[in-house]
């Protein structure tokens, strides 16, 4: 096999790669994630109570480690990889699948940092034992505050628009047809999440509980 055809075929196996840990695990994470923090939404007892119990799940650090750090420090790295090597041609070709392109690569961008940030605020600085008040307490500050809601906004994007990269790249969604649904998906995965995380946000800053009546 020449040089060029194994770099090829090495590139494709990555970018495959790459675009499966955005799904599985990290969108299976994500998905668990905010589902964890939307207890925030039936009271702080409750949110405390699952939080506790997350924190006793048996081989926490090794599976973590395995399953959420290694597939995000592999999907980072590699997404940066990816943008430093492309060439972005929005502004000169503003055509929406370039745009996508574009977002998506910022949108990762953003969210590195804000994941490196947000395991700091959450983990080592509580030793790793999150609480309503806690997280509450760091709401309380606007600049950590607008930086989450970026946050949010980026992570809900980046899952939708790399839903549908994913069922495209995979051959799942291989007609027009098929490619449109998938793009209809990734929207509502977008939206989906959007709308959530920002309910969490404004259940911690106005102390709001709408699912209380669920106790």
């Amino acid at each position: 096999m020449s040089a060029p055809m194994a770099q090829r075929d090495s590139s494709y196996f990555w970018d495959k790669m790459h675009s499966l840990t955005g799904i599985i695990p990290i969108g299976a994470f994500l998905v668990e994630h905010f589902f964890e923090n939307s207890y925030a939404l039936v009271s702080p007892e409750k949110f405390n109570y699952v939080a506790a119990k997350l924190e006793t799940i048996p081989w926490r650090v090794p599976v973590e480690f395995l399953l959420i750090w290694l597939p995000i420090a592999f999907h980072g790295c590699y997404g940066c990889y990816i943008w430093w090597k492309s060439k972005p041609n929005s502004y000169r070709h503003p055509w929406l699948a370039n745009w996508m392109f574009t977002l998506q690569r910022w949108t990762g961008i953003i969210l590195f940092a804000y994941i490196i940030w947000h395991v700091w605020i959450e983990r080592f600085a509580t030793h790793g034992k999150s609480t309503y008040a806690g997280v509450a307490h760091v709401f309380a500050n606007p600049y950590y505050l607008v930086f989450y809601i970026i946050g949010v906004l980026a992570a809900s994007f980046h899952l939708g628009n790399g839903t549908w990269q994913f069922l495209n790249k995979w051959g799942i969604a291989v007609t027009p047809r098929a490619q449109r649904k998938a793009a209809w998906l990734g929207a509502l995965v977008g939206v989906t999440f959007t709308v959530v995380g920002l309910f969490i946000v404004a259940g911690f800053v106005f102390d709001w509980h709408p699912f209380d009546g669920y106790l």
